[in-house]
C-alpha cells in the first residue's frame, strides 16, 4: 500500500496541484472579501466597501489570468488548446474594464438592473468566441510561390483560402505569420512598434497569454539570419460558403539565403473584435532567394575588360588560317605574323577560323572568413551571379566550378549554390583546376603571387579584396601572361 501511495505521488503533477490549491486560496480570500464589502455597505462605510470590492475583484483576476490558463493546458481540450491561439485587443481591454466595473457595481448596490446588463455582456463575449470558431473552422490555406527568386527584386506570391462549409460563410479572415518562440541560440527577438499590454508582465511577448496589440509585432533578427516569408497580415474580407477567394501579394527578400515559413495562422477579430482569435495551419514554405544580378557599378567596370579578353582568347582557338591583318589594340604578341610584318614594314597578326562554340567557365574560389569582410564577400558573390546571368543570356556555353559545387552546367544550380554559400575554410579550387578549352573568370581571394601559372594565359582573374570592392587590373593580367610566356 504504501509503494502504491509513493509511485501514485511520483505520478502527480505537483507543480500543477500547487497551483490549484494557491488558486483555490485565492478565491477563498476573494469571497471574503465580497463578503466584507457586504458587510461594510450595511454599516454605511464607503470607503471599505470600495477597498473590499476592489480586492475581490482584483484577486479574482489574478487567478483567473494566472491559474487558469495554466491548468487548462492539461485537461482533456488538448485539441482545442492547440488550435487556437487568443490575442486580447484594445476594444476588448476596454469592454471587460466596462464590465468589471458594472460587476462591482452590482455586486455593492444589489440592483437587479446591472446584473441583467452584466449578464448580457458576458453572454457577448461568449457568443462573440462562439461566432469566431465557426468562422475559422473550415478554412482551408494555400500558398503559391514563384520557383525563382532574386535578392532585391519584388516577386508575386498568392494565397488561396477556401471556405469548404456548404451553408456558412466566413467573415473578416486574415492570413497572418504564427508566433515562433524565442531562440536564444539563434539571436532572434521580438520588436513591439507601438507601446503594449500583456500579461504575465515579465515574460517575453511571445510567451504571454493574452497582450493588447493590434498586429503591430515583428521580429528582428541578426543580420546573418533569414525571416520568414511571411511578413505580414492579409486580409479577406468576406468567403461564400464553398468557394475560395485568392489574394496576390508582394514579397521583396533584402538578402540571398533561403528563407522557411513552417506555419501560417488564420485570424478574425469577428464579430466584435473583443480578441483576435488565430488557428495555426500546419503548411510548410520554404524558398531559395538567389543573389541580386541587377547590374551594379563594380559589374559595368569589369564587363567590358572580361568581354575583350574572351573575344581575344575565341577569335585565336582555331588551328586554320583565316586572314592576315593589322594588328589592333588587345591582339596577342603570339599571333604576330613576322614575315608578312618584315615585308610590309607594318604590324600584321593572323587570325584562325573558330572551330568551337563560346566555351567560359566561372570560378568562384570560394574564400575563408579571414581573408575577406562581408560587405567585399557580398559584392562578390553578387557579381559572379551577375557575370552568369549576362553570359548566359548572351548564348555563351558555361559551366562553373566552386568549392563543394558538383559540377551541374545548370545556370540556376549555380545560383542555388551563390545563395547558401558561405565563407569558409576549404582548399583552393585553383589548385585542381583543369586547363580546358574554356577560358576562365575567376573569383579568388589568394594572393597574385599564389596563383598557378597555367591559369594567366587562360584566365581572367578578379581579386576579392579585403576591405573594398572586387577588382583586377590590366596590369596584373598582363604581368601575369608574361610569366605564363616565360615559363612556356
Amino acid at each position: 500500500m504504501l509503494d502504491a501511495i509513493k509511485s501514485a505521488l511520483r505520478s502527480l503533477d505537483r507543480e500543477a496541484w500547487i497551483r490549484f490549491f494557491i488558486a483555490v486560496a485565492g478565491l477563498t480570500v476573494a469571497f471574503l472579501a465580497a463578503v466584507y464589502s457586504t458587510v461594510f455597505r450595511e454599516q454605511g462605510n464607503v470607503l471599505g466597501v470600495a477597498i473590499a470590492a476592489s480586492a475581490a475583484l482584483l484577486i479574482a483576476g489574478v487567478v483567473a489570468l494566472t491559474t487558469v490558463p495554466y491548468l487548462a493546458r492539461r485537461v482533456a481540450l488538448e485539441r482545442m488548446r492547440q488550435v487556437f491561439d487568443y490575442d486580447l485587443t484594445r476594444e476588448g481591454i476596454v469592454y471587460l474594464v466596462a464590465a468589471l466595473v458594472i460587476g462591482e457595481a452590482a455586486l455593492n448596490t444589489g440592483n437587479n438592473l446591472l446584473f441583467i446588463v452584466l449578464a448580457a455582456m458576458l453572454a457577448a463575449v461568449v457568443a462573440s468566441g462562439v461566432a469566431s470558431a465557426g468562422v475559422l473552422r473550415g478554412v482551408e490555406l494555400d500558398v503559391s510561390l514563384p520557383a525563382h527568386i532574386f535578392a532585391g527584386s519584388p516577386v508575386r506570391g498568392r494565397i488561396t483560402l477556401s471556405n469548404t462549409r456548404r451553408s456558412s460563410p466566413s467573415f473578416s479572415v486574415s492570413v497572418v505569420p504564427p508566433r515562433q518562440k524565442k531562440n536564444k541560440k539563434k539571436g532572434k527577438h521580438w520588436e513591439w512598434k507601438r507601446s503594449a499590454f500583456g500579461f504575465p508582465f515579465k515574460r517575453p511577448p511571445e510567451e504571454q497569454w493574452f497582450r493588447l496589440q493590434d498586429w503591430d509585432v515583428s521580429r528582428v533578427q541578426d543580420e546573418a539570419l533569414q525571416s520568414g516569408i511571411l511578413s505580414g497580415p492579409v486580409y479577406f474580407p468576406y468567403l461564400p460558403a464553398k468557394s475560395a477567394e485568392t489574394a496576390d501579394l508582394e514579397l521583396h527578400f533584402r538578402r540571398r539565403g533561403r528563407y522557411q515559413q513552417d506555419g501560417f495562422g488564420v485570424s478574425t477579430r469577428f464579430p466584435f473584435s473583443f480578441l483576435i482569435k488565430t488557428r495555426l495551419v500546419p503548411l510548410q514554405r520554404e524558398v531559395i532567394v538567389y543573389p541580386s544580378v541587377d547590374p551594379t557599378d563594380e559589374f559595368f567596370e569589369v564587363l567590358p575588360m572580361i568581354t575583350g579578353e574572351f573575344e581575344a582568347f575565341v577569335r585565336g582557338r582555331g588551328y586554320g588560317l583565316y586572314t592576315i591583318r593589322e594588328y589592333a589594340p588587345g591582339d596577342s604578341a603570339r599571333h604576330v605574323h613576322w614575315k608578312a610584318t618584315a615585308k610590309t614594314q607594318s604590324l600584321k597578326v593572323r587570325e584562325f577560323t573558330r572551330e568551337d562554340e563560346r566555351k567560359l567557365r566561372i570560378v568562384f574560389d570560394n574564400p575563408s572568413p579571414a581573408t575577406v569582410s562581408a560587405e567585399s564577400y557580398e559584392n562578390a558573390v553578387a557579381l559572379t551571379a551577375s557575370l552568369a546571368w549576362h553570359f548566359d543570356q548572351e548564348d555563351t556555353d558555361l559551366t562553373f566550378a566552386a568549392p563543394g559545387y558538383p559540377g551541374a552546367a545548370h545556370l540556376h544550380e549555380f545560383l542555388r549554390y551563390l545563395a547558401l554559400v558561405e565563407p569558409q575554410e576549404s582548399k583552393s579550387v585553383l589548385e585542381e583546376l583543369d586547363v580546358t578549352d574554356d577560358y576562365n573568370v575567376i573569383l579568388t581571394a589568394r594572393p597574385r603571387g599564389s596563383i598557378p601559372t597555367r591559369l594567366w594565359a587562360c584566365s581572367y582573374f578578379v581579386f576579392i579584396e579585403k576591405d573594398g570592392k572586387a577588382a583586377a587590373s590590366a596590369e596584373e593580367m598582363s604581368q601575369g601572361r608574361s610569366e605564363a610566356a616565360k615559363q612556356a
